[in-house]
C-alpha cells in the first residue's frame, strides 16, 4: 500500500517543484551556517565596507541571531520551522491524491476486498506520508547536524551533542506520526484536492495568526491551536532547549503542547476508526 502511494505521488509533477521549493529553504540553512563559521574565524578584527557602509562582524552576525546558526538545539527547530510552509502545501496535495481519490472515486471497498486489514489500507497510507515527511525535514536536519559538526570541533561536537541528533529523530517522529494522522483523516473528510488546501490553510495560517493575536494580548496558552507552534514545541522538547530561549515568548508549557498533540492525533483515531469501518467491502 505505501509502495502504490509512494508511485502516485511520484509522477506529480508538483511534487518535485515543492521538493525544490523545500531544497532552497535547506541550501539557505547549509551556506548561512558555513558563513556565519567563516565571518567569525575570518573577519574577526577585519572591518568590510559594502556600498560604502563599513560593514563589522557584529552587523553581519546579527541579520542572523534570530536563526540561530550556531548548530544548537534552536538551529534545527527554526529550520523544520521554516520548512514547515513548503510541507503544509506537500501534505495538502499528497491527502488528495493518496486517499481522497480513493473515497471519492469509490475504490477503496476494492483495496479492502484484498487480503488487507482496515488499519493496513490506513497504516499504509501513513508511512507513505511519513516517508515525504522525513525526506523534507529530518534528513536536511541530520545533514545540517553533521555540517556543524565539520564546521566546529568535530571530534567533541558529535560526542557532546548526540543528544541533538536523536533529537531531531524524535521531532521528525511527531511530525510523521501527527501530520499523517491529520493528512489521511482530513483527506477521508474533504476528499477532494481544493477544500483540502483551504482547510489546511485555515489550520496552519489562520489558526497561527489568531493564536499569536490572543496569545499576547489575552494568555499564551491560547497559542496551543496553532497545531504546528505546539508541535514545534514539542519539537524543542525533544531537542533540549530550554523554555525561556523560546521565541517570540511568551509561549505555552512543553507539557500543554504535548497535551494538545496528543489530542490531534486521538481525534483522528478515532474519526478514521469511524469512517474506515463504515465502508462496505466488495467480495
Amino acid at each position: 500500500m505505501a509502495r502504490v502511494s509512494i508511485k502516485l505521488m511520484i509522477r506529480r509533477r508538483l511534487l518535485w517543484g515543492l521538493f525544490a521549493l523545500g531544497l532552497l529553504v535547506f541550501f539557505f540553512f547549509f551556506y548561512a551556517q558555513y558563513l556565519v563559521v567563516w565571518i567569525t574565524n575570518q573577519l574577526a578584527t577585519e572591518t568590510v565596507r559594502f556600498a560604502g557602509i563599513p560593514v563589522t562582524i557584529g552587523n553581519l552576525t546579527k541579520f542572523f541571531d534570530k536563526l540561530a546558526l550556531n548548530g544548537t538545539a534552536h538551529t534545527f527547530g527554526n529550520f523544520i520551522w521554516y520548512q514547515g510552509y513548503v510541507l503544509v502545501i506537500l501534505l495538502a496535495l499528497a491527502g488528495s491524491v493518496l486517499v481522497g481519490n480513493d473515497f471519492f472515486h469509490g475504490s477503496l471497498p476494492f483495496y479492502l476486498s484484498k487480503p488487507i486489514g482496515r488499519w493496513h489500507y490506513v497504516l499504509g497510507k501513513c508511512l507513505a506520508i511519513g516517508i515525504f515527511v522525513n525526506l523534507l525535514v529530518t534528513v536536511p536536519a541530520i545533514v545540517l547536524w553533521v555540517e556543524a559538526g565539520l564546521l566546529y570541533d568535530w571530534k567533541t561536537y558529535y560526542l557532546d551533542n548526540l543528544d541533538l541528533l536523536l533529537g531531531v529523530l524524535g521531532y521528525g517522529l511527531v511530525l510523521t506520526v501527527t501530520l499523517s494522522l491529520l493528512v489521511v483523516a482530513t483527506a477521508v473528510w474533504v476528499r477532494r484536492a481544493v477544500p483540502m488546501v483551504m482547510i489546511w490553510m485555515g489550520l496552519f495560517v489562520f489558526l497561527r495568526m489568531l493564536g499569536d493575536q490572543l496569545g499576547r494580548e489575552v494568555d499564551p496558552r491560547w497559542k496551543l491551536i496553532d497545531l504546528w507552534n505546539s508541535l514545534y514545541l514539542c519539537g524543542l522538547w525533544c531537542l533540549g532547549a530550554e523554555h525561556a530561549t523560546i521565541r517570540p515568548a511568551p509561549q505555552p508549557e512543553f507539557w500543554e503542547a504535548w497535551a494538545m498533540v496528543g489530542t490531534v492525533c486521538g481525534v483522528c483515531l478515532i474519526y478514521l476508526r469511524r469512517r474506515v469501518q463504515a465502508v462496505e467491502i466488495i467480495s
